[in-house]
């Protein structure tokens, strides 16, 4: 099987890029948000260029734009309900006890927003969505394995960022 060679790429850029993002803007609302998703799906065609026909490639950019939006969905989801479920817990300690949990809390955040999106992903959907390494490695199409892993560096560069002393 031949794939898709660098001038085909080109040609195939020129003649779908503006209909995939046209795609991904009916479904975002958003042309920024389409165009950076598109932009991706034509890079994952450049990156997987020799395992792809040219035969397939209408369907194919139709099925990777609408996996690739998905994905931007879930992982928005995923970023809100830890927004909207993560309040810091205030006690009546007093102003140096609120200042230090209110630190914490913000490093926290500083810390989850540097994780890689694949870490921040399964950390979030374990810790906020309450799902299970099993649940979360059927949803994203990876094993429980891979998930315990990312897990484990997600925690692990938690821990670092936050200078947690114990």
């Amino acid at each position: 099987m031949e794939g898709i060679r660098e001038h085909d790429f080109e040609r195939i850029f020129n003649t779908w890029y503006e209909t995939i993002r046209n795609f991904l803007y009916y479904k975002t609302g958003d042309i920024a948000i389409a165009e950076d998703i598109a932009q991706d799906v034509f890079l994952k065609v450049w990156e997987k260029r020799a395992e792809i026909r040219q035969e397939t490639i209408r369907p194919y950019l139709y099925k990777l734009a609408n996996n690739m939006f998905l994905n931007h969905v879930e992982h928005r989801n995923v970023q809100l309900k830890f927004n909207m479920a993560y309040q810091p817990v205030l006690t009546l300690q007093g102003p140096d006890y609120d200042m230090e949990v209110r630190e914490f809390d913000n490093r926290l955040k500083t810390a989850i927003n540097k994780l890689d999106d694949k870490k921040r992903s399964v950390f979030l959907m374990n810790r906020i969505e309450k799902l299970t390494y099993g649940q979360i490695a059927e949803s994203i199409g990876i094993t429980v394995k891979a998930v315990e892993k990312r897990m484990e560096k997600a925690l692990a560069f938690l821990k670092e960022q936050i200078e947690i002393n114990i």
